[in-house]
């Protein structure tokens, strides 16, 4: 199996970002887009979606608005607001654990997050409760590490045991700079040398 790369979008729309999302998700490099905007109605969310392309809409994940999943394909995330999956979905299912009894648990997900593993870049004061050592045969390929993660952690954390890594911060500050190209770049040199 491949390792994972996956983007959460920042918590607020801003102007051109389902361009930004489709550059990402056109470029190959990122696996999947989980869109997390929990301010947000859901009106604003399928704005959002609907205007990504069709045929890269199956890999985007949504945070909240589970119904719009249903309606275009996409998958769903669980998390301490959105607990159940929603009774007519059928996609990809994935979900948020905060420690390793959390993730011994797992049950019946494509996927779960493990956060955080090193301190975060959008939340400041957001530090890991688990080290590096501790988490080491503990995670399995269907855990995707979360939280100041950077391309150049890709090929520590798959050697740690991870399936991948997804990023916040990182990507969107690049991103609202303008710096899609350096990014994509930066992307692709850490995934050839993490698979």
């Amino acid at each position: 199996m491949s390792f994972r790369i996956i983007v959460i979008t920042s918590p607020e729309i801003f102007p051109g970002e389902e361009k930004q999302i489709s550059r990402l998700l056109e470029s190959g490099l990122v696996d999947r887009i989980h869109i997390r905007k929990p301010e947000c109605s859901e009106s604003e969310v399928e704005a959002l979606i609907s205007n990504i392309p069709e045929e890269t809409r199956h890999r985007l994940s949504l945070h909240d608005h589970h119904r719009l999943a249903v309606k275009y394909d996409c998958g769903v995330h669980l998390n301490s607001r959105h607990k159940a999956i929603p009774a007519d979905f059928k996609g990809v299912c994935s979900k948020s654990c905060h420690s390793l009894a959390e993730i011994r648990e797992l049950r019946n997900y494509d996927y779960a997050f493990l956060s955080p593993v090193f301190s975060s870049i959008s939340k400041s004061e957001y530090n890991p409760a688990i080290s590096i050592d501790e988490m080491r045969g503990e995670v399995s390929r269907k855990v995707v590490a979360l939280g100041g993660v950077t391309p150049d952690k890709f090929p520590l954390l798959r050697e740690i045991g991870f399936g991948g890594g997804a990023m916040l911060g990182y990507v969107w500050n690049a991103l609202r700079e303008c710096r899609c190209e350096e990014l994509l770049s930066e992307l692709k040199k850490f995934v050839a040398k993490t698979n």
